[in-house]
């Protein structure tokens, strides 16, 4: 295990660098929120990206896994400012690949738009920005399971998974795995602030999106939650392609890991094979544009 010190706390990281001595470049994957850590990464993408090249880093979330737990500071500003004081401290010398899923999603549309010149595609897995409507959203699931008694809290977001799972159908409660994610996300709620600042961030305007000059994909599960964002986000993002996993809801990443893996390399390798070998731009330089 691996921790490192950024933006005053301490996140678990994990680093898989690729076999050729000349990598493709690096790839940092960002996990969902509340019943999600890189372990959704390091056992699906993390390896296959590396096997193809990229140096595949993959970290825990504030407040996940093996991350630290502050009792506050969970708005997307605070996600975002970890993810660019995590690629300092790791001397990363971007433009990086984002791959984010759900949650991670937000917060990789979020740093594009704030850290352009860091980043030289993104990949957004069944997720979309923060907007008000997306913020009014989790403001009430989330005020939802903080009204219950932890008992109850803890049914809501097993039963949560198995809805948004394609192949976890009916009572999920007994399945030990489904309730230690359960247990884990009533734990952060009851601990932090996060179901309160969450919702409470900044959210991106339409003028903020149609600005963002780097390539983007969205995968979505065929039965997933993001259709109409996706739609949406393609009419304002001026490089974006929308690719659909056939039979798939929101846990389309761990349940079709190959299909989303083989997608996000072609894309990324598509975007990026005609760009200079020294396309890692230093930190506050333009990266290469296509």
């Amino acid at each position: 295990m691996v921790m490192i010190r950024a933006n005053g706390l301490g996140l678990h990281v994990q680093r898989l660098t690729p076999r050729n001595k000349r990598p493709c470049g690096t790839a940092v994957f960002i996990h969902g929120a509340f019943i999600d850590s890189l372990a959704s990464y390091y056992f699906t993408l993390g390896p296959v990206f590396a096997a193809a090249g990229y140096d595949a880093v993959m970290y825990d979330l504030r407040g996940h896994g093996r991350s630290e737990r502050p009792p506050s500071g969970y708005t997307l500003e605070h996600f975002t400012a970890d993810l660019d004081a995590l690629l300092d401290e790791l001397d990363i010398e971007g433009p990086v690949h984002l791959v984010g899923n759900s949650f991670g999603g937000t917060v990789a549309l979020d740093y594009v738009v704030h850290r352009p010149e860091r980043v030289a595609t993104v990949t957004v897995i069944e997720s979309g920005p923060a907007s008000r409507s997306w913020s009014d959203t989790m403001s009430a699931a989330l005020r939802h399971a903080g009204d219950m008694a932890e008992d109850d809290a803890l049914l809501w977001f097993t039963e949560q998974y198995g809805t948004l799972s394609s192949t976890r159908t009916g009572d999920t409660r007994h399945d030990a795995h489904i309730r230690r994610l359960g247990q884990a996300a009533g734990r952060l709620v009851r601990s932090t602030t996060i179901a309160e600042d969450i919702p409470g961030g900044r959210v991106l305007t339409d003028e903020q999106l149609g600005r963002v000059r780097c390539p983007v994909l969205l995968i979505n599960g065929q039965e997933g939650l993001v259709a109409a964002e996706a739609a949406r986000l393609r009419s304002l993002l001026p490089r974006c392609r929308v690719a659909v996993v056939p039979g798939q809801k929101h846990s389309v990443l761990v349940e079709a890991s190959d299909a989303v893996g083989e997608l996000a390399l072609s894309w990324i390798r598509d975007h990026t094979s005609a760009l200079p070998e020294h396309a890692a731009s230093r930190p506050g330089e333009p990266g290469p544009a296509r």
